[in-house]
């Protein structure tokens, strides 16, 4: 027989470095993350869906404003170039939400976030590929608007000048709205986890919402008063007016807005780049708080 082992003899195995796991490993680098998340986003064929309706959306619309307002005598085909942006952004909106809420709707997070146990970097993934599917589809929709209000210049032997007045800002800030707009939606998506749910907060919160306080406004107002001085607006006016200037509708109407315009009476007036740092306001919060969310609670 053999002598039994003593403990000092027994070989011992390191213990795996903190934050690794039973094969010694991080998991996958981030790069390797963004592109499984890109894998995704594009095998979907709703991602492809979203985008085709966004662009036609915006086309259709511009078009159809753009020759509704040919007839005026100082029509400017440019001025219609943002007519469809309200309703375009519907589908940059629902898309951002379908990817934040994708991987808890269909159960694929339990082996998504078995792969990457640090979980926030697929979230930053997810960021990163919806932002340039998003600006991709921003800038093909853009295109769409202007091809739309070519058909309107022509009838009026209108050049169509894009260089000039301010247009290359207000494309711009188009193209930044609508990328910007899916990105709240995958930063409330990844918030509230549940599609329809989701759905519902960035719809209300993106379209409804402005509407009612302005027509609450509108309601606390006497509709027979003269109309205020310049500079002279109600307190509650410019209350309502400032609330929705801060919202992701007031941002988007500063951002397209053309140079030498205001906003809202009685609101600050932050131009575009205001504009865009509310916008980005509203995408950041949501996201560091599901970023918290996805670090500190466990899943179900």
């Amino acid at each position: 027989m053999s002598a039994p082992a003593t403990a000092a003899s027994v070989p011992t195995r390191a213990p795996a470095p903190a934050g690794r796991g039973s094969s010694g490993r991080r998991g996958p680098t981030f790069p390797r993350v963004v592109a499984a998340e890109w894998s995704k986003l594009t095998s979907l064929r709703s991602s492809y869906a979203v985008a085709a309706a966004t662009v036609v959306v915006s086309g259709v619309l511009t078009f159809l404003a753009a020759n509704a307002s040919s007839g005026d005598p100082g029509f400017d085909p440019r001025g219609s170039l943002t007519a469809g942006v309200a309703l375009a952004q519907i589908g940059p909106l629902v898309l951002g939400v379908l990817v934040g809420t994708g991987e808890f709707s269909t159960g694929t997070f339990r082996t998504t976030f078995t792969s990457v146990p640090r979980r926030v970097p697929v979230l930053l993934a997810q960021t990163v590929v919806t932002g340039a599917l998003a600006l991709l589809v921003a800038v093909l929709a853009v295109a769409a608007a202007v091809v739309g209000v070519l058909p309107a210049a022509a009838s009026r032997d209108i050049a169509l000048d894009l260089a000039g007045d301010g247009t290359p800002q207000v494309l711009a800030g188009t193209t930044a709205l609508l990328a910007g707009t899916a990105l709240l939606g995958l930063a409330l998506g990844a918030l509230v986890r549940r599609p329809v749910p989701a759905i519902v907060v960035a719809v209300v919160l993106v379209l409804v919402l402005p509407v009612v306080l302005v027509l609450a406004g509108d309601i606390g107002t006497d509709p027979m008063a003269a109309a205020p001085a310049a500079g002279d607006v109600p307190a509650q006016q410019a209350a309502v007016n400032t609330v929705v200037t801060l919202l992701p509708a007031g941002a988007g109407q500063l951002l397209t807005m053309t140079p030498g315009t205001t906003g809202l009476d009685g609101a600050p007036d932050l131009g575009p780049w205001g504009g865009g740092l509310v916008l980005a306001a509203w995408v950041v919060v949501p996201l560091v708080v599901a970023a918290a969310r996805l670090r500190v609670r466990d899943l179900a």
